[in-house]
């Protein structure tokens, strides 16, 4: 079963030792279960990030205000570990919630930006902001 965001808090404040913390995200990323391989095409490609990234969205419920849930994969250990933060912050919430998030708070609040290189975080941007834009285009 995925972590909750709670609970990558909670492991975030155990660890001291930012490697560590750069293992937890590497075994949070292998938690998640794997894209199928036609899943890994251009329509779920994420641009922006240095290495592959894809994220499979699926909206459900209210129309006015779905639920936005995804499955997302990387071929980069670490970068599927944030994956699996973006998952536990986004992943089962309804648009509005997905759209009031802020996550500069979490990542300043788990001191990603300040752990990952430049490319590792523009891509992390870059994820966060194809989800916004599709619970964007699904509030529109």
């Amino acid at each position: 079963m995925a972590a909750t965001l709670d609970e990558i808090r909670e492991n975030f404040s155990l660890l001291d030792d930012w490697e560590d913390r750069y293992r937890y995200v590497i075994e949070l990323g292998k938690e998640l279960e794997p894209l199928a391989d036609e899943d890994h095409g251009d329509d779920t490609k994420v641009r922006g990030c240095v290495s592959q990234v894809w994220l499979k969205p699926a909206l459900s419920g209210d129309p006015a205000d779905p639920v936005l849930t995804f499955r997302g994969d990387s071929d980069a250990l670490i970068v599927r570990g944030l994956v699996a933060i973006l998952h536990a912050t986004y992943s089962g919430k309804r648009v509005s919630e997905v759209l009031a998030i802020d996550p500069e708070a979490i990542f300043n609040e788990l001191n990603l930006r300040e752990h990952l290189t430049p490319q590792r975080s523009n891509g992390l941007r870059s994820m966060v902001e194809r989800l916004r834009r599709i619970a964007e285009e699904a509030r529109a």
